[in-house]
């Protein structure tokens, strides 16, 4: 674990660029320079958890992108053991609501409580190292966000950065060995289904320049949002940004 670093992302992938060994976890309570989806900034105040895994896998790019769902999983699983305790005083906390959000996040309430990023970079030995970053808001939110954000402490969670990674560093194991380098990932899938936020709601996801608009169906086998249009066509979206509710394609279009 860093007192403090730059984005623990980096860290990862220069240690297998080194030959190091893995898995191997690169942990910080203040991170300075992470980056979130699309190259976004992701900044972890002092108290927050950064935490990224490396993996060195034999799977092919396709693959490697689905275990950002067992890692979803893994950091859900954790949120919800150190948030029992609350959960028990309050039932109707947001902590007793935390939702998956297609492709990577995770939500409190309807509210952006964790950011994830997958990175993958091919080794000369034709493996892949794979770096799943997770940022979790627990003490503090990013400022300055164009969306509603949580933390941990605010929703009367108490745990600190260090409790929750020992909870994911523990249910990281569990996820991983059903994802079983890809041949788990129906599994996956049916897990991660159940916890989704905006099943079946109406959701417009930007891509580029283009928003698709319609009802969230599924997820598919390779973990594409599938997106059932007005028309009745089924549309697999790979990757984009995504608003849900009536007024979904109006945020998307900003």
């Amino acid at each position: 674990m860093f007192d403090e670093t730059g984005s623990t992302n980096t860290n990862a992938m220069d240690h297998a660029r080194a030959g190091g060994p893995a898995p191997c976890w690169f942990v910080t309570t203040m991170q300075t320079a992470g980056r979130g989806r699309r190259n976004r900034a992701w900044v972890a105040p002092r108290g927050n958890l950064a935490s990224s895994v490396l993996e060195i896998l034999d799977v092919t790019p396709s693959v490697a992108a689905t275990l950002g769902f067992a890692a979803g999983l893994a950091l859900e699983k954790a949120l919800r053991q150190v948030s029992a305790e609350a959960v028990r005083r309050a039932p109707d906390s947001a902590a007793n609501d935390y939702r998956l959000k297609w492709p990577n996040d995770i939500l409190a309430g309807g509210a952006k409580l964790v950011g994830m990023n997958l990175e993958a970079e091919a080794r000369p030995d034709g493996k892949l190292a794979v770096v799943v970053g997770m940022g979790t808001n627990v003490v503090a939110t990013p400022e300055n966000m164009p969306y509603e954000t949580a933390c941990l402490h605010a929703l009367g969670v108490s745990a600190s950065a260090e409790d929750l990674f020992a909870a994911l560093s523990d249910s990281w194991q569990e996820m991983r060995g059903i994802w079983n380098n890809g041949r788990g990932f129906p599994d996956v899938r049916a897990l991660w289904l159940e916890r989704a936020a905006g099943l079946g709601q109406a959701v417009s996801i930007k891509t580029g320049t283009s928003v698709i608009s319609g009802i969230f169906d599924t997820i598919d086998d390779t973990g594409c949002m599938i997106v059932v249009t007005t028309d009745h066509k089924r549309i697999p979206i790979a990757a984009g940004d995504v608003y849900f509710g009536d007024i979904a394609s109006a945020k998307a279009t900003q």
